[in-house]
């Protein structure tokens, strides 16, 4: 197989593309660098454009592998013929390599298998010719030998059947044509025994769907119902014609002995051999396909909810909400800095809310305090009627936002918190996560596996290393995409920058703990284990914002330094930078790279979380109680899934809005409108207080 031909077909880019990109992440260059500072080589592919291109040449290299295996195996034992290699060597996919090497593939024990050991061999070859003249009975007595426990004639036929159905089974056209005739014309259904139950799955209790047309969400929810042994779940595939085509291929003559065998055999071979493992197939394919839906949708949401920007320049105060064991506060300084921790205990059973109040008047008083940032968890509701009657009261402006508390509790309960925050509870290190989740999303979250970070829907249901890679890329994307201070990054922030490693990560902030502040770009070459390659992939990822060379707190990469000093001079001496081709030939710079360094230059250390939706800042609550059927509100997005997208419109409970409420026209999902972070306008289409239900509409009248 020519890889570089298909993968140029699939992603529909050029071949000098992908063999550029082959050959740079063959020789150990990291997705987020080529996407950077190897355009030219690329012609700018992004990163998401090269992360499907790696995935898809692992899997080709992989496959290609594969093949030399079953056609090394198949040599082996004598049995490889030229028109099986063709058939082996153009094999598209793993399936179609394991169907043609099915015949071939060393068994365990077999019914088949056991009936050549008992010479029924010729039997099976016989019945198969469909020359019989004579009962078939005739013929089996022949092979009746209770040395071998064949005991009677009924015995040797059996036998006999039972071979000819396994070589129906191993045929791998046949499965080919059912397969993708059980994907063209089956039925997926689910069944309960006990209806009466009440659980989520409801609505699958007498549920079914053509294959086809089942939707990713719908797979994953009956996967999950299965797994619980709530439901059933079948594929129900078109057997009749199914049997029909496979009769049609054994069945050469009309035998009035071997015609009523044949067809019993290869129904045997069907319900037997072929329908388990077609369906096993299918099911799996559908698996798959859903989980590469959600992942993909879990990834943008992740992307949107990292790249959200930050709230600079503020003193917070992260509010970890409880009943019981009281609320947890953290006061951060602008720089993320924790600057004092106290429990309050506002909400039941203590109730004590004065006490609390005048716990806050002090904090806010002390450290200048102008913004709350409260976690949405349990005795969020509670809280927020607090902190509105505490606005009221204060004299300073200060303002609350319901943040996304989701991995919180995981992070804080980490060996990562306990290193950063070894003197604090729990408690104490949600509250600062919840303060500096706000002010940084980005540093914040990175300390959080992204599966807990709560923007997707199914995680546990699927393959956790393929969630675990695309989610780890997601956010490798985000931070190369913004940068990094390279004098106050932690070390799980670096790790994931282009190039660092997790030993690489420690040994930087190490290195700046005993050395001091780093003053350039060129000085991170004496940190131990970041050799030339390493410092290449990093460098112009991460910024030094007050060091001695100015063109270190710009994307541009060491590398392009003369050139940008040129530029620099051009641009003092009042020179236009307008003629691109013209200045990339003067100064032997691929076009592309030096439009990058001019628009760096123009705007040094900006941060391209700048374009996206700041979030809603609050000074008053409403209740689930208060919502009216038809008020239009102002809400943020906080997850986007296949049937809908929830969101938040200041009332604790999360509102949907179905998918055919995003727009008026048609779409095959919410992704094409909306994102996570989004500020929209919503109309309440209708309230269920008894289930907490709240049912919202973008197509406001």
């Amino acid at each position: 197989m020519d890889i570089i031909a298909k993968i140029t077909e699939e992603l529909n880019i050029k071949r000098s593309q992908t063999e550029s990109a082959v050959k740079l992440i063959d020789e150990g260059n990291t997705i987020p660098f080529i996407a950077r500072y190897r355009k030219e080589a690329t012609g700018s592919l992004n990163d998401e454009v090269l992360r499907n291109l790696h995935e898809r040449l692992l899997y080709l290299r992989a496959l290609e592998e594969k093949k030399e295996q079953v056609l090394s195996s198949i040599e082996e034992q004598g049995l490889l013929t030229d028109e099986l290699k063709e058939k082996i060597i153009a094999a598209a996919t793993q399936v179609a390599v394991d169907d043609l090497y099915r015949p071939y593939r060393p068994k365990k024990k077999t019914r088949a298998s056991v009936a050549k050991e008992r010479g029924l061999e010729p039997l099976a070859m016989y019945i198969r010719l469909q020359n019989a003249k004579e009962p078939l009975e005739e013929e089996a007595k022949k092979y009746v030998d209770s040395s071998k426990d064949v005991l009677d004639e009924k015995a040797a036929l059996q036998g006999a059947m039972d071979i000819i159905a396994e070589s129906v089974s191993d045929e791998a056209d046949y499965r080919t044509y059912i397969r993708k005739l059980t994907f063209e014309e089956g039925i997926i259904s689910s069944s309960t025994k006990d209806k009466e139950l009440k659980s989520v799955y409801e609505m699958y209790y007498s549920f079914e769907e053509p294959v086809k047309k089942i939707a990713g969400h719908r797979v994953l929810a009956l996967n999950r119902g299965e797994a619980e042994k709530v439901l059933s779940v079948k594929v129900n595939a078109p057997e009749d014609k199914i049997l029909i085509y496979l009769e049609k291929q054994i069945i050469l003559k009309d035998n009035q002995y071997t015609t009523p065998l044949l067809k019993e055999t290869v129904k045997d071979a069907y319900d037997r051999l072929i329908a388990p493992s077609i369906e096993r197939e299918i099911r799996n394919e559908l698996t798959e396909n859903a989980e590469d839906g959600a992942i993909n949708v879990f990834g943008k949401n992740l992307n949107q909810l990292l790249m959200q920007p930050p709230i600079t320049g503020k003193v917070v105060l992260g509010w970890d909400p409880a009943f019981r064991t009281g609320c947890k506060l953290a006061v951060v300084d602008e720089t993320g800095k924790v600057l004092d921790t106290k429990v309050i205990y506002p909400t039941a059973p203590q109730n004590k809310v004065d006490e609390a109040k005048a716990e806050l008047k002090k904090l806010i008083k002390k450290y200048g305090v102008s913004l709350i940032s409260v976690g949405n968890g349990t005795a969020s509701r509670e809280s927020e009627q607090v902190i509105v009657e505490l606005i009221r009261e204060v004299d300073t402006p200060l303002q609350y936002v319901i943040v996304n508390e989701a991995g919180a509790s995981v992070y804080s309960a980490s060996k990562l918190a306990t290193e950063e925050f070894p003197n604090f509870d729990v408690g104490q290190r949600s509250a600062a996560s919840i303060a500096r989740r706000l002010q940084d999303p980005l540093a914040e979250l990175v300390k959080i596996d992204p599966k807990s970070i709560g923007v997707g829907q199914y995680q546990h249901d699927m393959n956790q290393k393929k969630l675990s890679d695309a989610l780890g890329g997601v956010v490798e994307d985000c931070v190369n995409r913004v940068g990094v201070d390279l004098n106050t990054a932690s070390a799980s922030l670096l790790e994931y920058i282009s190039g660092i490693s997790k030993p690489i990560a420690k040994s930087i902030v190490t290195y700046r703990e005993e050395n001091g502040r780093f003053k350039n770009r060129a000085e991170l070459l004496k940190v131990p284990k970041l050799g030339p390659k390493a410092f290449e992939q990093c460098a112009g990822f991460l910024r030094i914002l007050d060091g001695n060379n100015p063109l270190d707190r710009t994307a541009v990469h060491p590398e392009s330094y003369e050139v940008a000093k040129i530029l620099s001079k051009m641009k003092e001496a009042g020179d236009k930078l307008n003629d691109i081709k013209k200045i990339a030939k003067e100064l032997n710079v691929g076009e592309i790279t030096l439009a990058d360094i001019i628009k760096e230059l123009e705007k040094p250390s900006r941060d391209p979380r700048e374009d996206m939706p700041s979030p809603i800042l609050k000074s008053d609550v409403m209740n689930m109680e208060d919502l009216k059927e038809g008020m239009i509100l102002k809400g943020t997005v906080r997850n986007v899934i296949d049937f809908g997208v929830f969101v938040d419109i200041g009332v604790h409970q999360d509102g949907l809005v179905h998918i055919s409420q995003i727009c008026n026209e048609y779409i095959k999902h919410p992704l094409e409108k909306v994102s996570v972070g989004d500020v929209v306008d919503v109309q309440v289409m209708g309230v269920d207080l008894e289930k907490k239900r709240i049912s919202l509409t973008m197509k406001i009248q």
